[in-house]
């Protein structure tokens, strides 16, 4: 279709079409339903605008996200394309001018949420607008499986009842097998034309490193790179704050982007960044950006991701240009301790479960020794055909292996010993409790310190044990239990490894930061159980709003930190504690030291230096 070239030429000014682009096109043109797997920065938004140019009829594009609504609509509109989105940004009197335009024909492309789709009066409006194509955007959102499930995109499926003429796009820009087959389900695509490009970005540099003084790790990465652009993912609002007032102190202009800004402020922030006016964005990695910005040459992962999928979309926001890209991921075992403390959290079993599994998968990635890019690619099912990337730390720095047969020896017999003894599995944590000789009550009830493994790996420190058990699963030896519960079981090949005392080689983890042995460090940190002062600062927000005081009025932070560094488990050991007056201690002591005696009696006190 010459009309195609031509539109793609004056309307946005390419040329050429990206791999696939074409294909998708003349396939949705010709009103079949199409599923299109392009990476981010592989031109997807085209697959459905350019269409909508060149039919009649409206095209609504559903989009989880406000921002990238207007993003695109902004750019649309520049470029001459009669775009507009309905969401809660906007005024009455602008929802309604933009509904009458509709009415009227007005417009080609409509952006808007899912669930507004589903309002009673859209559906007569729908009917009314002569929609031309459904195009759903982010589509992996529809699948539980995904990185970013969303229940209300289950909801778009309805249209097809309303509008079953219409032809349906789904788009993403990542999915594994389960997760496609789980959109073309759930969205019910109709023998849907699928294209899938590949998901290697050839452009990007991937690097996983220990995380230690994150702050000055950050400060060093960007002070090399102060004219470029880039994005610091945070797994919390308040650490997207933290880090962007650090950034900003040290003269680097750094802003927050999170979804609990005033929506000014976010919309602010976002034009700062677009308009390189903002070098530095410090985003969660809950709240998808949805920034469309193609000079981004850098993506730093402050924290851990909570899954494969959402580390592949976030780094994919570096280089969409197709320039060099920089992809840094800052990793430490204390970032996988809070996120299975919040996975515990989690009320649906079927929901934890899903998220043990993918938080297991993003550790294997981070913690394994081989090419990033061939495993990041294989967990897309895609083959990457070299050995050596030559953009990836472990291709560019080959991590070192030693003999740890002896290791593997006794953590494949621990875990056998605990099956044979108690006739149930446990978890990774309770194994290497046995082996490290703790003394916890689960330890005592169930007997395992009676088991010819406890106390066999006093030699090493928990973190090493914990890191040599993960590796035994990415290795084969053991695997997780699909029960109720996330229990280790010996595989046949751990057997075999166990009986024959076959020669087992590790690799060398990633430098793990020692603990640091100052009391107060001159950054204000003060090193404790992290797990246990999140605990205790739910139980200080329960007592402020029982007596309606903010929660500082209970306790400071510091004053947590360290009862979650000194594990006071009677009123009497709180004596000395920065912040704790006689009247603190005698009115809140009491429940305080009972929630960290419940602690410390099925966890294992971490080592502190006084």
């Amino acid at each position: 279709m010459p009309e195609l070239l031509s539109t793609l030429a004056t309307t946005f000014g390419y040329d050429r079409f990206r791999p696939l682009q074409r294909e998708i096109i003349e396939t949705s043109l010709a009103g079949r339903d199409v599923f299109a797997l392009l990476p981010t920065g592989g031109g997807k938004s085209l697959c459905f605008q350019l269409p909508a140019l060149v039919r009649p009829g409206l095209t609504v594009v559903v989009s989880p996200l406000i921002a990238l609504m207007k993003d695109q609509v902004d750019q649309l509109q520049a470029s001459g394309v009669a775009a507009t989105f309905l969401n809660s940004t906007l005024t009455a009197a602008e929802a309604r001018s933009r509904l009458a335009g509709l009415h009227r024909n007005e417009w080609r492309l409509l952006y808007v949420a899912p669930e507004r789709l589903m309002l009673d009066n859209w559906q007569e409006n729908l009917r009314a607008w002569n929609v031309a194509c459904i195009a759903i955007d982010e589509a992996h959102c529809v699948s539980e499986w995904g990185h970013d499930f969303r229940p209300e995109y289950r909801q778009v499926a309805k249209l097809r009842d309303l509008l079953p003429d219409v032809p349906f796009m789904a788009l993403t820009a990542t999915a594994t097998e389960r997760v496609r087959a789980d959109i073309i389900t759930h969205l019910r695509l109709r023998d849907p034309e699928v294209f899938v490009a590949s998901f290697n970005r050839p452009n990007l540099t991937y690097r996983i490193t220990s995380k230690d003084q994150p702050i000055k790790q950050l400060i060093e990465f960007v002070r090399k790179r102060e004219h470029e652009s880039g994005i610091v993912y945070c797994a919390s609002r308040a650490a997207t704050e933290r880090v962007a007032e650090a950034l900003a102190g040290r003269g680097l202009p750094a802003r927050a982007y999170h979804a609990g800004l005033e929506a000014d402020e976010r919309s602010r922030n976002q034009e700062l960044f677009l308009r390189d006016e903002v070098k530095i964005i410090c985003a969660t990695i809950a709240f998808g950006m949805g920034i469309n910005k193609p000079n981004v040459r850098w993506v730093v992962h402050h924290d851990l991701p909570k899954n494969i999928e959402g580390y592949y979309q976030e780094t994919g926001r570096a280089g969409r240009d197709g320039l060099p890209g920089d992809c840094l991921l800052l990793f430490s075992t204390g970032d996988i301790a809070k996120q299975t403390h919040f996975l515990d959290e989690i009320t649906d079993e079927h929901e934890q479960k899903v998220a043990r599994a993918q938080l297991r998968q993003i550790v294997q990635y981070a913690e394994a020794p081989g090419c990033r890019r061939r495993d990041l690619l294989a967990y897309f099912g895609e083959t990457f055909p070299l050995e050596n990337c030559g953009a990836c730390d472990n291709c560019l720095e080959p991590r070192a292996t030693y003999d740890g047969t002896v290791s593997a020896q006794k953590f494949l017999s621990c875990v056998y010993r605990i099956r044979q003894a108690s006739r149930f599995g446990v978890g990774l944590n309770h194994v290497v409790e046995v082996l490290s000789g703790a003394e916890t009550e689960k330890i005592k009830r169930w007997a395992h310190d009676r088991l010819s493994t406890y106390g066999i790996g006093r030699d090493l420190p928990r973190s090493a044990w914990t890191a040599i058990g993960r590796e035994l699963m990415r290795l084969g030896y053991l695997t997780v239990s699909e029960g109720e519960y996330a229990t280790l079981e010996v595989t046949a090949e751990g057997m075999t490894a166990l009986r024959t005392r076959q020669a087992v080689t590790l690799t060398k983890p990633l430098d793990l930061p020692k603990a640091k042995r100052v009391p107060v460090p001159r950054q204000g940190e003060i090193d404790c159980d992290e797990i246990l002062f999140e605990r205790l600062r739910t139980l200080r927000k329960r007592l402020a709003d029982e007596r309606k005081v903010p929660a500082y009025i209970v306790f400071g932070d510091a004053t947590l930190r360290q009862m979650a560094r000194l594990y006071p488990t009677n009123v009497d050991a709180l004596h000395g504690i920065s912040g704790m007056g006689e009247k603190k201690r005698a009115e809140f002591g009491d429940e305080f030291t009972r929630a960290i005696s419940d602690y410390v009696a099925n966890n294992s006190r971490m080592p502190f230096a006084s």
